[in-house]
């Protein structure tokens, strides 16, 4: 009887007037002993206030029902589809929708409300790689800064293959413990393009010139970080490289010269397609035999097989394995010794790979001046 009164009542109150009646019926339906008969009519009822004209009306209802297990599950659906500020109250506190519409709403929804779901605590593994798949960058930054959201390794590659580019992201993803080497290198690269890209839209640099660069620098940050990495996880960081088309033979080198045996064979293995305990039998043989052949069935440059076959003498004439292992830059003696047994072996050509070695010697005595001036401030 009340509820029929209620709606001959809202045909012709004001706005506001409807907005209040309706949270008090909302109200009245979760908190108020109603017969079952009261029950159904007053569902009705807010069945038929969906498509009330005003917005206010809508949202007293959302507001009212949002946070509660015991409103009408065809009014949260609904509600869940209305227009942004209602949808967002609701997606991001009912815990009547289930996994698979909180996934449609992530696939068919506007920014908010993708953020008011990512938002929600707890988040469950399904819904967080709904986001981190067709999330906006806004959802899938408050999805990583959810303390309670569940999510995998590669969720958080995909973020940072869609959005890594967006410095806020990347740099909420590289502040992670968790992160992958893999991820954690993509956004290296993901940093670089888009510096290569800042500078050639301001006309600083040519754009080829940017790319050389920002490369080097990226080249620069992935052999650091392959040192610092656990052994276990260098086979994923060379494998991540090959897929993206970044292990260059110049990377390989870098690596070499800074002592990274590690890298370099699972590197050599990768390309050679030959396991890497085989591998690092070969590479370790000082007398050299089979290293060429490896070399060649790896795909690596053929006219800097010099300069490889020089890094790995100097590296096993002098010892330098176990002090070198794990160091994040080139050390000047390494990268010297090496320069100067190419340039022995040198026919006196122009040679690229010379300067090549060259700059590493340069990068490496620039590092070491840098710790050196560090440790004086210190000392003093």
């Amino acid at each position: 009887m009340i509820v029929r009164q209620f709606l001959r009542w809202i045909q012709t109150a004001a706005p506001g007037e409807r907005a209040d009646a309706t949270s008090a019926l909302a109200r009245a339906y979760l908190y108020s002993d109603m017969t079952q008969e009261d029950r159904l009519a007053a569902e009705a009822a807010m069945m038929v206030l969906l498509d009330d004209p005003s917005p206010l009306v809508r949202f007293s209802l959302a507001e009212a029902l949002a946070s509660s297990n015991m409103a009408p599950h065809n009014v949260i659906l609904g509600l869940a589809h209305d227009q942004p500020d209602i949808a967002e109250m609701v997606a991001a506190r009912s815990p009547l929708l289930v996994e698979a519409e909180l996934v449609d709403l992530v696939a068919c929804s506007s920014e908010k409300i993708q953020c008011a779901i990512a938002s929600r605590m707890p988040l469950s593994n399904a819904v967080s790689a709904a986001i981190a798949e067709v999330g906006c960058a806004a959802a899938c930054l408050v999805l990583i800064e959810n303390p309670e959201a569940c999510f995998g390794p590669e969720d958080v590659a995909r973020i940072a293959g869609r959005h890594g580019h967006l410095a806020a992201l990347r740099e909420t993803l590289l502040a992670r413990d968790d992160l992958s080497v893999e991820t954690r290198q993509a956004l290296v690269a993901k940093l670089s393009d888009t510096l290569a890209r800042f500078v050639t839209h301001k006309a600083w640099l040519p754009e080829e010139r940017a790319q050389h660069v920002t490369r080097e620098a990226c080249d620069r940050a992935t052999v650091a970080l392959a040192s610092e990495t656990r052994d276990t996880e260098v086979r994923s960081l060379v494998h991540h490289l090959v897929e993206s088309h970044q292990l260059t033979g110049g990377l390989v080198l870098r690596a070499l010269i800074a002592g990274n045996l590690q890298f370099f064979i699972e590197a050599l293995a990768q390309l050679s397609g030959f396991d890497a305990r085989r591998v690092e039998a070969i590479v370790s043989d000082r007398s050299g035999h089979g290293f060429e052949a490896l070399y060649r069935q790896a795909g690596l440059p053929q006219g800097a097989f010099r300069a490889f076959r020089a890094a790995l003498e100097v590296i096993y004439e002098a010892n330098f394995t176990e002090e070198m292992l794990g160091h994040a830059v080139l050390r000047r003696r390494m990268a010297e010794r090496v320069l100067t047994r190419y340039e022995e072996a040198g026919e006196g050509e122009l040679d690229h790979l010379l300067a090549l070695l060259r700059k590493f010697a340069g990068e490496a005595a620039r590092d070491e001046a840098r710790l050196y001036t560090a440790d004086l401030l210190a000392a003093a």
